[in-house]
């Protein structure tokens, strides 16, 4: 399908998601992007579509509402791909969509952008099988804000992994920073640091302060909400307890009910503030018992920066800090790069301790398995050796040995594998798609 961009847009920085979403809308009637507030949803999407409806935009928004009720045929008219930007304020644009659809039996019809799931399922009737294709965006990876070299490409992993040559131009100053301003594309455009870092603070506030309560029209606490997301700021990548977020958000001794803190994770999860990491279940040669629970993680590393009131200087400051939401980054990133190669994300814990930070597995059964380090050679080393000993647990009869085993960086100039062992070392200023 030739991209026809709406209107030019010369700052606009190609993302990865601009291929998936061609390949997307020329297999199926309509595409569903998702994301959170300002990761770049409508910017993309405009880059692809020919006509626009807004249907958030003051102007137009209570007569489109009510053409929604009385003639949503009328709002689906336009050239097509037809973009309807934040759909899910009228849901019933799911099943008119689909029914269009049916009716044209053309694929390439529609966009859907949304920052949010539709508060009431129950207004869609259809699942949109075979019809609809979702695409999830995420803030921008390194590689897409250019601040990664991209000499070394994940998907190349895949098929070898004997040479791994490439540099990093990132330095523990520079990453404090990247950690602190994350991939929100209005951020990655401005030269002031100060201006840059203000976007995930201020995206904070507005989650804290409204975005929460807004996701399912429930009132909620702006200070629990504010406690809530500290919290997980502090547990990035650990598999802690609903019990565990109780204890740790109570305040004055006043613990909130468990059922509050589900709901204001799962309205953290709608508005995809939140994307916990699931667990990798491998056929293993021994009955080790492995962790089922999700691991903690926020959409983007700003977002726990901005809770905890952090700036680049204090993670210099914190290294412990810095190492826990520095994967937060390299999660992100990596989720970034499976998507394009159809691969997703997950990680390993068993009963004994081991874990794995992040593993990659693709649709055709290849995976990777990746342990994440801010840098120095003690933890290297240390992530190496636990890369290998799950490596030696999995039972290679039952399924394929792992494609490659990989130390990700935040600080070092080169990428390379090491000839003691082969695990390679890759500073995620240098990784790509």
């Amino acid at each position: 399908m030739q991209r026809q961009k709406i209107d030019t847009m010369a700052d606009y920085k190609p993302r990865i998601a601009d291929r998936i979403l061609d390949d997307k809308l020329d297999a199926m009637g309509a595409v569903l992007i998702e994301g959170a507030k300002y990761c770049g949803k409508t910017t993309l999407a405009c880059q692809h579509a020919k006509s626009i409806l807004y249907m958030a935009d003051p102007d137009n928004r209570d007569q489109n509402m009510i053409l929604a009720q009385t003639n949503i045929g009328r709002l689906l008219k336009g050239e097509t791909p037809r973009l309807i930007d934040e759909w899910q304020i009228a849901p019933q644009f799911w099943d008119a969509v689909r029914n269009e659809i049916d009716k044209r039996g053309e694929d390439g019809l529609f966009i859907l952008t949304g920052s949010a799931v539709p508060a009431d399922p129950n207004e869609i009737f259809h699942s949109g099988t075979g019809r609809m294709s979702w695409l999830k965006l995420r803030t921008m990876s390194l590689w897409e804000s250019g601040d990664s070299s991209g000499d070394v490409s994940l998907s190349s992993l895949f098929t070898t992994s004997d040479i791994v040559d490439g540099t990093s131009n990132i330095d523990i100053e520079k990453l404090a920073f990247l950690t602190c301003r994350g991939g929100w594309p209005k951020a990655t455009l401005k030269s002031n640091p100060k201006s840059a870092l203000m976007q995930a603070e201020e995206y904070f506030e507005a989650v804290v302060r409204s975005d929460i309560s807004r996701a399912d029209g429930v009132q909620r606490d702006p200070e629990l909400a504010r406690r809530l997301m500290r919290s997980y700021a502090r547990n990035q990548g650990a598999s802690i307890s609903i019990a565990t977020l109780v204890s740790d958000v109570s305040a004055n001794g006043v613990a909130p009910a468990e059922n509050t803190i589900y709901s204001y994770i799962n309205a953290l999860k709608s508005i995809f503030v939140i994307e916990d990491s699931a667990a990798w279940n491998p056929n293993l040669r021994s009955k080790t018992a492995v962790r089922t629970s999700d691991t903690r993680y926020f959409a983007d590393p700003s977002i726990a920066t901005a809770a905890l009131g952090l700036g680049p200087e204090d993670l210099i400051n914190d290294l412990n800090t810095f190492g826990l939401i520095f994967e937060t980054l390299c999660v992100r990133d990596l989720r970034v790069y499976a998507d394009a190669i159809g691969g997703s994300v997950y990680h390993y814990r068993d009963k004994n301790g081991l874990e794995c930070d992040a593993v990659i597995h693709l649709k055709n059964g290849k995976y990777g398995l990746v342990e994440i380090k801010l840098g120095g050679e003690k933890l290297i080393e240390e992530g190496a050796a636990n890369l290998i000993k799950l490596a030696d647990k999995i039972d290679t009869d039952k399924m394929n040995k792992p494609s490659f085993l990989m130390v990700l960086t935040g600080v070092g100039q080169y990428a390379y594998r090491r000839p003691t062992d082969g695990v390679l070392v890759v500073p995620i200023g240098s990784l790509k798609h």
